[in-house]
């Protein structure tokens, strides 16, 4: 999703997530998702020093949309957030470690319009963090959060073609590629043609990883 920070790199396995699904009232407060090193949160105010110094680095902005250029704006960004999530359109989750709460990314899930049942994510992580394992086992916990709370039927996503590695993050997880847009998406100067990715509901249960058999809590 290029109208938003997305597009994280990805390497490593996961580790398995050790808890169970519950129901949520998500428009009132966004749930915590944790798995074994990963721990998925409402984003806070405080959260706009670390998200401006690890996404608007040039490895990590480089084939997403402009991020917030500076604190400020990246603290409006999150108020913008809490209210797009209270009209429930909108869901984002600050990305931290346990034991650790700085946030160090972001996903988001964005509504298509129909109550949730068509949506599109993104994401974005911090460089020092990409290979570790964080976004595989972060991305899992959302999708987990979209089908089983948000009832999402399809989830889409869009890659820049020249982004290997976030192309092959969610093909990873899943995502079928089902067509190449082109010259769609802007970015310093220029146009670049994106993959147009798409994960069903029926997919990611039949498909789901056997990291998954032990769930998240959501709370």
């Amino acid at each position: 999703m290029n109208k938003v920070p997305c597009q994280p790199e990805l390497a490593g396995a996961v580790s398995p997530l050790t808890e169970t699904v519950v129901t949520t009232d998500w428009q009132r407060r966004l749930p915590t998702l944790k798995g074994r090193q990963v721990v998925l949160r409402e984003l806070r105010t405080s959260d706009a020093i670390s998200l401006h110094a690890l996404l608007t680095t040039e490895q990590v902005a480089r084939f997403i949309s402009q991020p917030p250029t500076t604190v400020d704006v990246f603290e409006k960004f999150i108020a913008w957030t809490h209210r797009q999530r209270t009209i429930g359109s909108y869901v984002c989750f600050a990305v931290t470690l346990r034991g650790f709460d700085t946030a160090i990314g972001i996903f988001q899930v964005r509504d298509l319009g129909q109550g949730f049942e068509n949506a599109e994510w993104g994401f974005a992580l911090g460089q020092a963090f990409w290979g570790t394992g964080v976004f595989l086992e972060g991305a899992q916990l959302v999708l987990e959060f979209v089908f089983d709370t948000l009832g999402v039927h399809r989830l889409e996503a869009r890659a820049a073609i020249l982004n290997g590695r976030g192309n092959g993050a969610l093909q990873k997880l899943g995502a079928v590629q089902e067509g190449i847009l082109r010259r769609s998406f802007f970015r310093d100067g220029r146009y670049l043609d994106q993959a147009l990715y798409a994960l069903l509901d029926a997919d990611w249960r039949r498909k789901r990883m056997p990291t998954l058999g032990a769930s998240v809590r959501v709370h």
